[in-house]
């Protein structure tokens, strides 16, 4: 008579799977990457859980204390110890509040679960202790005898006949590495090794190297797992700085990258540098803007790379391209300064560029050049807030690269940024003004609110903070007669424009000192201003009145503007008869050919030579196309001719989706300098509401499995089953369901492989058989029933006990895995 089946012990994917439908909401947003692509049932989802690339994600946001505590409760798990809050705390030295905040939270995250056979005690999820590494928390590895009993652990204290040097070798094994390199030379060391592989203090694990067991290293230690558990991050004690000072730095920093971004708008309007091949800016290009910021390359490309962002200058797509203020430039240089700072600092805020990385070299050894369009990380802008959040623990503190670095080790250990990018962060903060001093500055943490605020900050806000700290405007200027001038402060509006176009910066500080030149006067000219606008503009600013070599100056320069005079002409008609040239210049169909009379024998015009002469024959003059010889051209009828077809564009062009072309300013943005913003929460609540459909989904798949199990085993109870007598008897394989797996059962076997590498992966953390069926070479099927040792490069390692034999099977040859169950 059959009798029922005997209750299994419970597994991670059951608890998985008992859990409510707000856990498994929580434990999707914590990691998102379990719902990516959507899984068919709860048991793939534990599957995916148990991945490696999933578990390794999972654990580079641990911060060191939560690492620690999941490392003691695989320590403690792996010697049979329960792992409860308690044996933790004691395990680590941690006050109990702090244990369970991190249980909590490695909870919520799967990365531990709790068998309710084990009276509270968590065990580490499968694939965590392969993760973590041979040596979690610096022990060996379990000292278990192969047929799955366990060794006699010796005593911390060692007897009186143990030999000389033991206890050296001993304390220096104990708090790691456990692995040590045993002596030849040494006589008395060796003997002292011998002795202590013999007795089980040690275990050789080659004839060179020996490993302290897990066991031993315990009971060296105390019973604890760490030796210290920092659970506060390690901010370094240096001075405060005062208030003021940060704020004057800051704003100095932040109105000197203004003037720089605005100075480059305008260098670029007159000048467009070319576009590479490749894409990018070439280093004669970046050379000739730095003279132009009066910068170095580094603090250039850092200015063209933060305009980039700010969407103000782009590739304008023409042929050849260039890069080239946008329209957005326009009207940004009339904002307001708040205005205009906080489109730079919103803009560097969702860049995700690396400008420190310009003037390096690729793993192909060619140059990066700013602008590149491969000169983007999508984990900048993560990095970026994580600095100034390091930064912001440390109020009016100024912190290092390598201060930061030391905090962000202990928040992730297991993803620390390289001091490089921290470093090149810390830089362009520091240029923008979210910094000053080195400490975050009022702007930069009102910058780091608005990716808070419920309603979102907008620029006018962060302008608001910016303008808090500026000095207040003067809108004086002293003007001297050895042509210079000195603004007391920070200028106006008005006299900061006057000054920049009329005027030559000499030195730049609390005060800014100004000459007047040729060429500075010539500037102001060029710009539409007569000498009286110029003068009594400049006399406006002055409480005294405008010098007279000044004066002398301003009316000199404008006798002389002008005078010479350049324009542009794209052919000319040239004759020997003054009359007939005046008729052409005078004939009104004529007109639209932009014709000027430049002498008695010579017309200008702005038409190419061919419209221009086949517009003159259309009103009866034979006229013909000269060279620059003065030789007729002969029309050649065989002339080149282009490929049929659209010429291909050129690789690693910047190219902007929905932009138009055909001139210079447009607008656009170099790739990975930003992206959409959604208001902030917007992002978060779809998130929720995908997960919490895709755990509805999910629950939905798993009542239909087990439905269609309770049926299967209410058609086996009709049946006539005779129990096997050679033990190897089993639960069989149950058939896939309409979908292909949802009506699997992990209790019955899956044929999922997702499935299947979960349920290994289990039988491997929990010592436990499995029926495994296997492909052979020539498509045949056998089962066998086997212990999963390892699983790892896509092979598995197992353990056959009826045949006393070791096999590895590729994971691709796995036709299903099954639980073993005993007999009925």
């Amino acid at each position: 008579m059959a009798t029922s089946r005997p209750e299994r012990a419970p597994t991670y994917s059951e608890s998985l799977r008992q859990r409510d439908d707000d856990a498994l909401v929580a434990l999707l947003a914590r990691r998102p990457d379990l719902a990516t692509p959507s899984p068919s049932t709860l048991l793939s989802l534990a599957a995916r859980a148990m991945n490696r690339t999933s578990l390794e994600r999972a654990l580079a946001g641990l911060d060191e204390p939560t690492l620690h505590v999941l490392e003691a409760v695989l320590v403690l798990d792996s010697v049979g110890a329960a792992a409860t809050a308690a044996a933790v705390a004691r395990a680590t030295g941690v006050d109990r509040a702090t244990i369970t905040a991190a249980l909590v939270l490695l909870d919520e995250l799967a990365l531990v679960w709790t068998p309710g056979t084990r009276a509270g005690g968590f065990r580490p999820a499968p694939g965590v202790a392969e993760v973590l590494g041979p040596h979690p928390a610096g022990l060996g590895p379990v000292a278990a005898a192969p047929d799955g009993g366990a060794t006699t652990t010796p005593s911390a204290d060692l007897p009186d006949e143990a030999p000389p040097g033991t206890r050296a070798i001993l304390d220096a094994l104990a708090w790691g590495p456990p692995v040590g390199v045993a002596p030849r030379a040494d006589a008395s060391a060796r003997r002292a090794t011998g002795w202590l592989v013999g007795n089980g203090y040690l275990r050789a694990t080659d004839e060179r190297h020996v490993v302290l067991p897990r066991e031993v290293g315990l009971a060296l230690r105390g019973g604890r797992t760490h030796r210290d558990v920092r659970t506060s991050p390690p901010v370094p004690e240096v001075r405060e700085l005062p208030a003021g000072t940060v704020d004057a730095e800051s704003a100095s920093a932040g109105l000197e990258a203004v003037r720089l971004v605005a100075r480059l708008v305008t260098h670029w309007t007159e000048h467009p540098p070319g576009v590479l091949r490749a894409g990018g800016l070439g280093v004669r290009d970046l050379r000739r803007a730095a003279l132009a910021l009066e910068v170095d390359d580094p603090t250039a490309a850092a200015v063209v790379e933060l305009a980039a962002a700010a969407g103000l200058v782009a590739d304008d797509g023409d042929d050849p391209p260039t890069f080239s203020p946008t329209l957005s430039a326009e009207d940004w240089l009339d904002d307001d300064l708040g205005d205009r700072w906080a489109t730079l600092a919103r803009g560097w805020w969702r860049s995700r560029r690396t400008p420190w990385l310009v003037g390096s070299r690729d793993e192909k050894g060619a140059l990066r050049a700013a602008l590149d369009p491969e000169l983007w990380r999508p984990w900048v802008p993560r990095l970026r807030r994580s600095v100034l959040d390091v930064l912001d623990l440390a109020p009016g503190r100024a912190l290092g690269a390598a201060d930061v670095v030391a905090v962000l080790r202990w928040r992730t250990p297991r993803a620390v940024p390289p001091e490089q990018a921290v470093a090149g962060l810390l830089r362009e903060a520091a240029l923008l003004g979210v910094t000053g001093a080195g400490a975050l500055a009022p702007p930069g943490r009102a910058l780091v609110a608005s990716d808070d605020a419920p309603s979102g900050t907008g620029p006018a806000d962060l302008g608001a903070a910016f303008e808090a700290v500026l000095p207040h405007e003067v809108d004086d200027l002293l003007l001297q007669g050895d042509l210079t001038g000195i603004v007391p402060g920070r200028p106006s509006r008005t006299l900061e424009r006057l000054v920049e176009v009329a005027a030559d910066v000499e030195s730049r500080g609390a005060a800014t000192t100004v000459r007047f030149t040729p060429d500075s006067v010539l500037r102001a000219l060029d710009r539409g201003a007569t000498a009286d606008e110029l003068l009594a503009e400049l006399a406006s600013h002055s409480r005294t009145p405008v010098p007279q070599p000044l004066e002398y100056l301003v009316r000199d320069t404008a006798r002389r503007h002008g005078r010479v005079r350049v324009g542009t002409a794209s052919s000319y008609v040239r004759a020997e008869d003054p009359a007939l040239l005046a008729g052409i210049a005078e004939d009104p169909a004529l007109r639209g050919l932009g014709l000027v009379l430049l002498a008695p024998t010579v017309l200008a015009s702005a038409a190419p030579a061919g419209e221009l002469q086949e517009a003159l024959r259309a009103r009866g003059v034979p006229a013909v196309v000269e060279g620059p010889d003065g030789r007729v051209l002969v029309a050649d009828r065989a002339g080149r001719r282009a490929p049929d077809g659209v010429a291909p564009p050129r690789r690693g062009r910047l190219t902007t989706p929905g932009r138009r072309t055909g001139g210079r300013a447009r607008t656009g943005v170099v790739p990975g300098s930003g992206a959409r913003v959604d208001e902030p929460g917007a992002a978060e609540s779809r998130s929720a509401q995908r997960f919490a459909d895709l755990v509805a989904r999910l629950r939905a798949a798993d009542s239909r499995s087990a439905a269609h199990a309770d049926g299967r085993a209410g058609g086996r109870r009709g049946e006539a089953s005779p129990a096997r007598g050679d033990g190897q008897g089993g639960a069989g394989l149950a058939p896939s369901g309409a979908n292909g797996h949802a009506g699997e059962d992990p209790a019955e076997g899956t044929s999922d492989p997702v499935a299947a590498l979960g349920l290994l992966r289990e039988a491997i953390a929990d010592g436990a058989m499995v029926w495994l069926e296997v492909v052979g070479p020539t498509g045949s099927q056998d089962r066998r029933r086997v212990r999963p040792l390892t699983l790892d490069a896509g092979r598995l390692r197992a353990q056959d006990p009826a045949r006393d034999a070791e096999l590895t099977v590729a994971v691709h040859r796995i036709a299903s895995v099954a639980p073993d169950a005993p007999a009925r």
